[in-house]
């Protein structure tokens, strides 16, 4: 895998967080999968293994489908998280996020271990049983997006904690959230997604040692703006991006402008 062919036309810091906007969603999501996966070389050459945490969204379609055909990823010494699953879904349920993380990336590079968040009947005990699985090593990367409401996995404004003590916990969903989902195609309608939800909290995302965002198409140009711009607060968990050592944000100009 090769890097875009005519690189970022915008480049700028925001605080720590560096930003570049490529001129569409195609070149921004190759760029980033070029960064996750030299953070995941770069693992795999000074640790031996990677540990690694996706976003489950269409906005990252274009990231994994990179992932997917990069070179140079022993993927068998890689083990894979997800950042958040919704609570009540049945398990084979199309619109679950591990589900969509196996069909866009997961089944063709066959990772050594796969972890899948499974809600099931109690929602408490599987948050710390993944909790327990995310802290027996580092995160080497995290590819994440930012939602339309600015939130970090299932962090909506309401429930976003940067000092967190969790590291997974159980969230009720915000309805700006909620209707993401359904703009998004994910749902025919708003009754039909979930109210509550599992996710890895903003301590736990923050805590990777790379972190590469996919920010791309105007429904995400307020929460961008805000995310770079605004105030540093839970009020748009995106924010919090700028205080993390490493982390560069892939945009696209419907985002940016």
């Amino acid at each position: 895998m090769t890097a875009t062919n005519t690189g970022p036309v915008i480049e700028r810091v925001a605080g720590r967080l560096d930003v570049r906007v490529f001129s569409d969603r195609a070149e921004s999501g190759a760029a980033a999968a070029w960064a996750a996966a030299a953070a995941l070389r770069t693992a795999l050459a000074t640790r031996g293994e990677a540990r690694a945490v996706f976003a489950a969204a269409p906005s990252q379609r274009e990231t994994l489908a990179g992932l997917r055909a990069a070179e140079g990823i022993d993927w068998s010494r890689v083990t894979v998280f997800h950042m958040d699953e919704y609570i009540g879904l049945p398990q084979d349920a199309p619109e679950r996020f591990g589900r969509f993380l196996h069909q866009e990336l997961w089944d063709t590079v066959r990772p050594g271990a796969v972890h899948v968040i499974e809600p099931g009947d109690d929602p408490e005990a599987e948050s710390a049983r993944y909790a327990e699985l995310l802290g027996r090593g580092p995160i080497d990367l995290v590819c994440l997006g930012i939602g339309d409401n600015g939130h970090l996995a299932f962090n909506d404004p309401p429930v976003a904690d940067f000092a967190d003590p969790l590291a997974v916990k159980v969230v009720e969903l915000d309805d700006a959230c909620r209707r993401q989902q359904v703009s998004d195609g994910c749902f025919a309608a708003l009754a039909d997604v979930p109210r509550r939800a599992i996710t890895l909290t903003v301590p736990a995302l923050m805590a990777g040692r790379t972190l590469v965002a996919t920010v791309p198409g105007p429904s995400k140009r307020a929460a961008l703006a805000a995310a770079l711009d605004g105030p540093i607060d839970e009020s748009c968990p995106a924010s919090v991006l700028r205080t993390h050592p490493d982390c560069t944000l892939f945009a696209d100009l419907e985002a940016y402008q």
